[in-house]
């Protein structure tokens, strides 16, 4: 059976989704949700998709999730990929995830969707600013722990570095 993933392009965290798909090997398919004529906020999606009323969503039979971080660690789970190999590297791995969703990808979606897809006369340059700072804050974090490093976590691709990768690929 092939998964499912309700995404969209502009996401950052449907990126994050895909590419951990992707690059499993697992056989999935993007299912285009349009985040931009409100398909989400729809009754229809929320009663027949996720009740939570957003994209990234996977659908792997009877399993169903939401949240990059959730879709990312069923995917290591179902393909043994990007996860750590030791208990503490998965704990590490784990902190880092969420952290980029709380610190990292939150302030960079917000600040990316306020400067790029809001309507400009709806854009509030002090909200923008201070989303700035923080995202300047989140970026010292993560350039300071890599110093000296290649990876996030361990020696290799986890879903630390997928994690935080994900909003990195898009400009802010």
């Amino acid at each position: 059976m092939t998964i499912k993933l309700h995404c969209f392009g502009e996401s950052g965290n449907s990126y994050k989704a895909a590419l951990a798909l992707e690059m499993s090997g697992l056989e999935w398919e993007p299912v285009f949700v349009d985040f931009f004529k409100g398909v989400t906020r729809s009754p229809e999606f929320r009663s027949d998709v996720n009740v939570m009323g957003e994209a990234p969503f996977l659908i792997d039979g009877d399993f169903k999730t939401s949240q990059s971080g959730a879709i990312q660690a069923y995917v290591t789970e179902k393909s043994g990929k990007f996860g750590g190999k030791t208990r503490e590297e998965n704990y590490d791995i784990l902190r880092w995830v969420l952290w980029d969703n709380h610190k990292l990808s939150s302030m960079a979606g917000m600040t990316r969707f306020l400067m790029n897809f809001l309507p400009e006369e709806h854009r509030n340059a002090d909200v923008i600013a201070f989303n700035q700072g923080r995202l300047k804050a989140a970026y010292d974090i993560l350039n300071t722990h890599l110093e000296g490093l290649y990876w996030i976590v361990g020696d290799g691709f986890t879903n630390a570095y997928l994690s935080c990768f994900g909003y990195l690929y898009y400009r802010v």
